[in-house]
């Protein structure tokens, strides 16, 4: 092998010389678009590049090819630890497709969202996953009439390919969970109405209590936003009061869970005994609070790799895939004290 000049850039057409190959077959044993060829041959270009120092240039590669081989992430904000999960299983799948994923913020402002999309584009990302929330949102549309590849991640519009959990289901089976364990007197704080998440937790919710012929208090179904702080309010309003009070909650979000916690404390509720609780998301302090919360666990890992196959592989169907939550039950859900008889 004859060795390259000290500070010499070692090209690709180097490493095909030193392997005794075609440029076309070193090009293909060192593409890293792909699964890696075993052959005998792929395996000593890859060695001989190795020892030369190789460095392959993705960016002018994917430049020849149209592409840059890097995908926008949009989210609300990354202090929310959903969100922040979520980018770390887009970033991981994107990275196993050959992919490089950048974040921006938008703060759930639909203002600074098309900014903050129009920023990603000016980068000539290959195409855009948004994590934002609003049902009402013009974002998804204009993507669609510009014919920019994107996929929704968490939520869904019902038009834009979207990768998501089953919200519908999810929130059935959290409230199915209270039924099975005795309760009727069910709450349900679920997220803002201009969201699908908040929507489709709620009619999960709904459907649940109404196979058991359940009709809900309509000031127990409270439309809130998804921070600890909205969940803390709507405890008060729900636990804090001079009239009856509901013996279990669902809430739609953990950090919702978090808030009826606190407020049950105010109020002197004890979660697990006076009050039953199941969250949603199933975060990682759930199960280490004093009293571990019930949650439904979506595979956030299952929804990255869905969003993240949309983009590479348009148009192939389903453009909407849904993936199924799990029920997790810990020691905040229980029975009810007082049953009416």
């Amino acid at each position: 092998m004859e060795p390259v000049a000290p500070g010499t850039t070692v090209t690709l057409r180097d490493v095909a010389a030193a392997s005794g190959v075609s440029l076309s077959t070193a090009s293909r044993a060192l593409d890293e678009r792909g699964t890696a060829s075993r052959s005998a041959a792929a395996e000593h270009v890859r060695k001989v590049a190795e020892e030369l120092g190789y460095r392959r240039n993705s960016f002018a590669s994917s430049l020849r090819r149209g592409e840059t081989r890097t995908l926008g992430v949009l989210v609300p904000r990354l202090s929310d630890t959903v969100m922040a999960l979520m980018f770390e299983e887009l970033e991981r799948a994107a990275s196993d497709r050959g992919y490089f994923a950048m974040v921006a913020t938008s703060g759930d402002d639909p203002h600074d969202e098309r900014r903050a999309a129009e920023t990603l584009l000016d980068r000539n990302v290959d195409g855009l996953i948004l994590a934002t929330a609003r049902l009402d949102d013009e974002l998804p549309k204009l993507l669609r009439q510009r014919k920019v590849a994107h996929a929704l991640v968490l939520r869904t519009d019902g038009v834009s390919p979207s990768a998501l959990g089953d919200d519908e289901v999810g929130g059935y089976l959290a409230t199915r969970h209270l039924i099975d364990l005795g309760h009727r007197d069910i709450a349900v704080v679920t997220g803002p109405s201009f969201t699908s998440t908040g929507t489709a937790r709620l009619a999960g919710a709904r459907r649940a209590m109404a196979e058991a012929g359940i009709t809900p208090r309509q000031e127990w179904l409270l439309a809130a936003g998804y921070g600890i702080e909205n969940g803390f309010a709507a405890g008060e309003t729900l636990l804090g009061g001079d009239g009856p009070r509901p013996t279990a909650i669902f809430a739609a979000n953990d950090n919702l869970a978090m808030g009826v916690i606190a407020a049950a404390h105010r109020c002197q509720a004890i979660v697990g005994r006076d009050l039953a609780l199941v969250g949603y998301n199933d975060i990682p302090l759930s199960s280490r609070l004093a009293t571990p919360l019930s949650s439904v666990r979506v595979p956030l890992d299952q929804v990255a790799g869905n969003a993240i196959d949309l983009i590479v592989n348009p148009g192939k169907e389903p453009q909407i895939r849904k993936s199924m939550p799990t029920l997790i039950p810990r020691e905040s859900s229980g029975s009810p004290q007082h049953r009416k008889d």
